[in-house]
């Protein structure tokens, strides 16, 4: 850029250069002196003029590298404290426990894709309501079980489809609603405009297609229960779509109202006027209506428009929980507890200065009058104190000044991410270096709470970081967004692992990067809309904890976490009746799993099928050790011998052999499970490069397992399973004497009758082996399980019968089925043992070698009572097995054939 010239006096001019050009001068000055001095003088000189010019740079650069940013205005949000329009909070709860109701909801969607039909079952998922979609306009599914109703809700995704059930299923559903005090929710959704047009077969009046302002809910209403009325959301609402209710009889109660917002057109623009000549949107009309069920005998709930108006999910939940009774209800308490990770990290121009920190200790302060016993949680890294800029690191100086205003919480001393630490040692020394610069400033860590930098090593786990953890700060809480998956957000969940209680974590929009309000994805108008109805007040409005996860710099610069999270908490304070407050961890943990206690065992999943779950994996594992096929049993039925013959194929490799269970890993059910992932992969060798083996596992205990499918399908969804199946009654009388075999007492102390005919009425341990014996052999209902999460195509049924006496067909068949890359003649390896009884390897010229003494043993002959006992029980469930088979195109067995022709 050139010189600018500015007249100050006639005939003088002062000269403004830019810094480029003012650098090109200095340097041209300085060539020319050097000429005409001496070398010596020449030399000072130029380190003179060296120094001066860096000077001169670092001016520039500090001035112009960080823009000045002004901070946005403080949270005006003031609630009307209208008084006289706040009822008593309505309860709902109703004699619900006398109810004869399962606290589920039945949703009648009109298709399995549309939009409102998703945004329902979104809030009802979020909420944790367990729900079942049925198509409306088909028949409905079965509402009673036992003369007990399943569902205690009825969601119509449209009114209008509830108005045109046939005769049959209106009658059949009115008179389940009516029995059993069960509710309707249905939103209007005319397809064209209508001015006081009635509802089929009602005393009530539509007027359609409107749009509206100043929405406000009706104080004395008694659906509102988590919604608190009194204040008004001026302004339009979105959507000209909009429905209201005008009732023609008593049973009708408004729960809402609204005004016509005729200034911007749409078909209200042309509404017609009243008779007292005042215009209609001067007057207020309902598009929130109550069906007292006066009329009818059922209660309903009808919204003139769907959820994208935010008051309405809040409404939606008010109506689930009054038309149940209390038992669709969501707790009013919420704990919340704020992080600011990443406390001393960050670049210059980035980090909070003195003054943001004492706007922090300000905004706590003004917060603690909403949310009870509020206070920041501060995640820090010692590596970095102080490396800011001078006013930066006075902003440090502050935060130390006043630690004992904040919870306090450590991060790795490096702000390293733990999945990059192999080494246990180097772990601890990092957390070491960090409890160091605790104790030497005096800052107060006694919250036996830890995050880690970027969620890494927490899920998937990282096994070091776990032990670190416990070994230098005694960790019992830490939370993370990754379990099991960061999307959806209302998927996440808690798990227990070593016996530290990680808690799901949330998102509020602020990230390392947001830190200008200008630059916040959307601007303001987007922030402000999260905040007021979006995300981040439903965030709170559906989970009972929230654990927000924000950074440093979002409490520098424009003080966007200070405002986002006073705005959202008095958005909730005007417009909910939910009770704010943060407690420490520890307690935050223990609320969360006595509120969830089924979340405590883990669901390990595959990291690499998750991109940012094989991110933060340690590059020193491989999902390639995992199994690519399963023998899932059942016990007692050929499935060690179908493991020797596996194992003997070049292209197959096994697990490694147990101290305890053997050839078996025995994971995913019992306690193994909750040892870990690493504790699992470690059972299966490191793949060779440029190797293809299948790898695989056989555990007999899993085939009738009620957990097994489920968590071996999170685990391996892509994995094959092998079963064998013999007779069931065979199978029963194998492991009563397999038990005998090893000294069970009770097997010694009762006859196999007296086991398997044995009432609820003795000991547990005699029930404990009847069912181990019995319950396999209801092969079926396995199997159903199993295909409740696999596909069919990936279970192989062997008959245990045919691998007994023709092995060498069915491993034929087994190749076939696990598309093994060679092919292996089981002729050469294997062959029939006189003396044995069964096949055995081939080891030498004409030798074998065979499976142990405790395999194949000869049994007493069955007795003649137990035998028909059995018969009689297996019955049905051959039955239903004969139907499995041939349903899914199997063949059935010889030994079930026999069983269903005796029977006949």
């Amino acid at each position: 850029m050139p010189p600018t010239a500015s007249a100050l006096s006639p005939g003088v001019f002062v000269v403004s250069l830019s810094p480029v050009w003012t650098m090109a001068a200095f340097l041209q000055t300085r060539w020319y002196l050097v000429r005409r001095l001496t070398i010596t003088k020449g030399f000072f000189v130029l380190l003179f003029l060296c120094v001066a010019s860096l000077v001169f740079l670092s001016y520039y650069v500090m001035s112009f590298s960080t823009p000045l940013h002004t901070a946005p205005p403080p949270p005006a949000l003031q609630c009307s404290n209208r008084q006289d329009a706040l009822p008593a909070m309505n309860s709902h709860v109703n004699n619900a426990k006398q109810l004869r109701l399962d606290s589920r909801v039945l949703v009648l969607a009109e298709t399995l894709y549309t939009s409102l039909g998703q945004e329902i079952l979104v809030v009802l998922e979020a909420n944790r309501f367990g729900y079942k979609v049925a198509l409306a306009g088909k028949s409905l599914p079965s509402l009673t079980h036992a003369d007990k109703g399943k569902f205690g809700v009825v969601v119509f995704e449209r009114l209008e489809s509830y108005l045109n059930m046939d005769s049959w299923n209106r009658q059949l559903l009115d008179k389940y609603c009516r029995d059993y005090d069960v509710g309707i929710v249905a939103f209007a959704r005319p397809d064209e405009a209508l001015y006081d047009a009635q509802v089929r077969d009602f005393p009530l009046f539509v007027h359609t297609k409107l749009s509206l302002r100043h929405y406000e809910v009706d104080a004395a209403s008694p659906v509102p229960r988590v919604t608190r009325a009194g204040e008004v959301a001026l302004g339009p609402l979105p959507s000209d779509e909009w429905t209201v209710f005008v009732g023609n009889h008593s049973t009708y109660e408004p729960v809402a109202w609204a005004r016509l917002n005729v200034i911007g057109g749409g078909s209200s623009a042309v509404f017609p006027v009243t008779e007292d000549g005042a215009l209609v949107e001067q007057r207020r009309y309902a598009p929130v209506m109550r069906d007292c069920g006066l009329f009818d005998g059922v209660q309903r709930v009808l919204f003139g428009n769907g959820l994208n108006f935010w008051l309405h999910k809040v409404l939606l939940l008010d109506a689930l929980s009054f038309l149940s009774h209390g038992k669709l209800s969501i707790s009013l308490d919420r704990f919340v507890l704020v992080d600011v990770d990443d406390i001393f990290v960050g670049r210059p121009g980035t980090r909070m200065k003195r003054k943001d920190v004492e706007e922090l200790l300000s905004a706590q302060q003004r917060i603690q009058r909403i949310v009870k016993n509020f206070r920041f949680n501060l995640g820090f890294s010692g590596k970095f104190f102080r490396h800011g800029t001078e006013e930066e690191n006075d902003g440090d100086d502050a935060l130390i000044e006043n630690r004992n205003a904040f919870w306090w919480f450590g991060h790795s001393w490096g702000h390293t991410q733990a999945h990059t630490i192999a080494n246990l040692t180097s772990m601890i020394e990092d957390m070491q270096l960090n409890q160091g610069f605790a104790q030497l400033y005096e800052i107060p860590v006694n919250n036996s709470y830890s995050v880690a930098p970027h969620h890494s090593g927490v899920y998937p786990v990282h096994e070091e970081l776990y032990e670190a953890w416990k070994s230098v700060w005694h960790i019992k809480v830490t939370s993370t967004e990754e379990y099991p998956h960061l999307r959806p957000a209302r998927h996440r969940r808690g798990f227990i692992h070593r016996d530290i209680m990680v808690l799901p974590r949330q998102t509020c929009g602020l990230f390392t990067h947001t830190i200008f309000i200008n630059k916040f994805p959307g601007g303001r108008e987007k922030l402000d809309a999260s905040i007021q109805g979006g995300d981040l007040f439903q965030i709170i409005l559906y989970n009972q904890i929230s654990i927000f996860m924000t950074h440093l710099s979002n409490y520098g610069n424009d003080r966007l976490g200070s405002y986002t999270f006073e705005s959202v908490f008095k958005f909730l304070q005007c417009w909910t009746n939910l009770r704010l407050e943060t407690v420490p961890p520890p307690k935050l943990a223990n609320i969360y799993f006595g509120l969830y206690p089924d979340e405590k065992t883990p669901i390990w999943r595959n990291p690499c099928d998750d991109h940012r779950h094989f991110e933060i994996w340690s590059n020193q594992k491989s999902c390639e050790r995992l199994p690519q096929f399963l023998v899932i049993g059942p016990q007692k039925t050929g499935t060690t011998a179908l493991y020797t013959f596996l194992a003997m194929h070049p292209s197959i490799v096994s697990n490694f052999e147990s101290p305890s269970t053997f050839e078996e890993v025995q994971f995913f059910n019992g306690r193994n499970y909750v040892r870990g992932l690493d504790w699992y992969m470690d059972h299966f060798p490191v793949p060779a490069n440029g190797t293809k083996r299948l790898v695989f596992e056989k555990s007999a205990n899993y085939f009738d397992s009620e957990e097994v499918p489920e968590r071996a399908f999170a685990l391996l969804p892509r994995a094959k399973l092998i079963c064998i199946l013999i007779n069931p009654i065979r199978r029963a009388y194998s492991w009563y004497q397999h038990m005998r075999a090893h000294k069970d007492p009770v097997a010694l102390q009762h006859s196999f009758y007296e086991v398997i005919s044995a009432d609820d009425n003795v000991r547990h341990s005699v029930k404990e082996l009847k069912h181990r014996s019995l319950n396999p052999g209801l092969y079926a209902q396995h199997i159903d399980r199993w295909l409740s999460h696999f596909d069919p195509s990936q279970i192989m049924v062997i008959d245990g019968e045919l691998l007994r006496s023709d092995p060498i067909e069915v491993m034929n068949s087994i190749q076939d089925f696990l598309e093994v890359d060679q092919h292996v003649d089981y002729s050469k390896l294997i062959k029939f043992d006189k003396q044995k009884g069964f096949f055995c390897q081939i080891v030498g010229d004409d030798k074998t070698k065979c499976l142990g003494r405790g395999k194949g043993r000869l049994y007493p002959e069955m007795d003649s009572r137990s035998q028909a006992l059995l018969k009689s029980f297996y019955h049905k469930p051959n039955v239903a097995l004969s139907k499995l088979l041939g349903r899914l195109g199997l063949p059935v067995p010889d030994w079930l054939t026999e069983e269903l022709s005796d029977w006949r």
